[in-house]
């Protein structure tokens, strides 16, 4: 967020009009005058039924709002950590192989070298 607007625009605020484009699943929002919501002078005219109407559609809609910022937050911060793990276990992983690869040429290179010095001293009795 830049210090010249500190709120987030994607997140709606209690003055603004929202439009509700989900069906209604309780019959209570079918009553709710649809003029009401685009007109201030409107609001001072609801009764408390219709206040809680509007007031479970904001909720729903905020809701709905931040879970798709939650869930893309989360994603990226789960996809950030799993990369962090993996490069580590990768980095274990190579120095391990890394360190049983150089353990195991030394010792074949060795046997071979011994091999070929007792060959050489058989040939050269």
């Amino acid at each position: 967020m830049s210090p010249a607007n500190p709120y987030d625009a994607s997140i709606p605020v209690l003055t603004e009009v929202l439009q509700d484009d989900t069906p209604r699943h309780a019959p209570h929002h079918a009553h709710f005058p649809a003029a009401a919501a685009h007109h201030a002078d409107d609001l001072h005219a609801l009764d408390d039924a219709q206040w809680a109407a509007l007031e479970q559609r904001l909720s729903e809609k905020v809701l709905q709002q931040l879970q798709s910022r939650v869930d893309f937050v989360l994603e990226q911060r789960i996809r950030d950590s799993m990369e962090e793990a993996l490069n580590h276990a990768i980095k274990g992983l190579t120095s391990e192989i890394r360190h049983g690869l150089q353990e195991a040429l030394g010792a074949i290179v060795s046997r071979a070298v011994s091999q070929e010095l007792l060959h050489l001293q058989a040939q050269k009795k």
